[in-house]
């Protein structure tokens, strides 16, 4: 059979390729174009790809072909899909939404861990379609049995080796134990271990193993740097490498939640625009910081791990680890940030004379020779005048900021009401001026140029969208 290159050319319905068209999906990936003919054909499989590789449409077009039609009527489970953190539960989420914008009455909840359960039980006792959760807060729910598998049709495990990696085995198990027989099961993930290999034995029926090797490909696209230097010098070669590589966005890596909390500190007591994200923060606080970062109001992320798989950023151009990570699998999950899409992308590495073994580990595992650089001589340099022309330049680059709207989905607004109230007689702004608009559930974010941003509050408040008021307030 003749591999697909375009939407068009899968057994998809009308609908489904109108709204991949209205996204702006041109040619399918790779991982797309192999798996989702199987997929279509009830098959169980074993997608292997690289993050970044459009593994979310892969698997999210087939389960939405295959739903049933009645679902305004019909609130039943019907599929299932297992992720490794709460980023990429509310991503997948999204992106199902987007793709079932044609579908009346579809249903699609996360169940992530660190949120309230209390909206989860409602929601559930109301009824859904499909379920996007971590296994611990899925296996909470069974155990509760406040989440009915009985009429599950297909189960999808997403990043299956990042799950195993991060201790949710055990959960998997169960949760694989308690789904019906007769289902469709797909693995999603970058590695294929042998603990990958022992569960698809033991829970999938035949399936069929679709591996997609884009290194070569990524590697084409990121370009990759090694520059050197002094444990005590690296922060100065931090600074100095932003200078030297002026992003519209960038994610500058840590290993531990300390360092990106030191590095936080630092930029803030220096004036400059940069955001932090570990692990421990609140999802409301995760959100919150997301939103900047993904609308250009915030230009610099200084993250854990924890943003290195699933989440939704577009137009990511440069990427920086501030500390190599322990494993080289990591290196390429952090850098598969950017270079996405085609596009090109910049990956920077600062290291130490120490490190150099995990730099031969990285092109050996990524086959490929990386550039090696050094730093400009900084030993006698101020890292305080460092600091003050850094901060200038980013001061000048932030041209957006962020408003809060106390509504979202579940208050039945859309990115179009947002737009209206602010453009339209109420507002009287320029669409121009308007950014990214992010519909959660019980909230909103809106990004507007700042240059106007006080004016858009004040009309935002005096005004009301969709024929409501709502509370609006400047995001910090």
């Amino acid at each position: 059979m003749q591999t697909p290159i375009n939407f068009e050319a899968l057994s998809l319905s009308p609908l489904l390729i109108e709204v991949v068209r209205e996204l702006g999906f041109e040619k399918l990936t790779p991982i797309q174009a192999r798996a989702i003919p199987i997929l279509l054909e009830g098959k169980d499989v074993i997608g292997q790809a690289e993050t970044g590789s459009g593994k979310t449409v892969a698997f999210a077009l087939p389960l939405l072909e295959q739903l049933g039609s009645d679902l305004n009527h019909r609130r039943l489970l019907q599929a299932l899909v297992l992720c490794p953190t709460r980023e990429l539960c509310i991503q997948v989420t999204r992106e199902i939404r987007k793709l079932g914008r044609r579908h009346p009455g579809l249903q699609v909840l996360a169940l992530a861990g660190g949120q309230p359960i209390y909206g989860q039980l409602s929601a559930l006792e109301k009824g859904v379609h499909i379920a996007v959760g971590t296994p611990g807060r899925v296996l909470d729910h069974v155990i509760r049995q406040t989440l009915d598998l009985r009429k599950l049709k297909f189960l999808i495990l997403d990043e299956a080796d990042r799950m195993l990696d991060m201790g949710f085995e055990n959960e998997m198990k169960k949760i694989l134990a308690a789904v019906p027989k007769t289902r469709q099961t797909a693995f999603f993930s970058a590695t294929y271990p042998k603990s990958i290999e022992a569960m698809s034995r033991a829970y999938q029926n035949h399936p069929v193993h679709v591996k997609i090797d884009e290194r070569s490909e990524n590697q084409q696209v990121i370009k990759q740097l090694f520059y050197e230097t002094t444990h005590e010098m690296k922060l100065k070669a931090l600074l100095w490498l932003l200078q030297q590589n002026r992003a519209e966005s960038a994610i500058i890596f840590c290993n531990f939640k300390t360092t990106v909390i030191q590095l936080g500190e630092t930029f803030a007591q220096s004036g400059l625009s940069a955001a932090c994200l570990h692990g421990d923060m609140e999802q409301s606080d995760r959100d919150r910081v997301m939103a900047k970062f993904r609308n250009l109001s915030t230009r610099l992320l200084i993250s854990t791990d924890v943003a290195a798989r699933g989440l939704d950023i577009e137009n990511l151009d440069l990427i920086v680890n501030y500390e190599l990570p322990a494993t080289p699998a990591i290196y390429v999950h952090r850098i598969g940030r950017t270079g996405r899409a085609g596009k090109r992308g910049l990956a920077i590495s600062i290291m130490t004379s120490r490190e150099k073994g995990k730099l031969q580990n990285i092109e050996k595992f990524t086959k490929a020779k990386i550039e090696r650089k050094t730093v400009a001589p900084l030993e006698n340099g101020d890292l305080e005048s460092l600091k003050r022309t850094l901060q200038q330049e980013r001061q000048a680059d932030v041209k957006m900021a962020t408003l809060f709207i106390s509504g979202g989905r579940k208050e039945k607004l859309r990115p179009g009401d947002i737009l209206g109230a602010l453009t339209g007689d109420a507002g009287k702004l320029s669409a121009q001026d308007i950014g990214k608009i992010e519909i959660h559930d019980h909230f909103s974010y809106v990004a507007i140029s700042k240059a106007i941003a006080n004016l858009a509050l004040e009309r935002l408040r005096k005004g009301q969208i969709k024929g409501r008021r709502f509370r609006i307030e400047p995001v910090r």
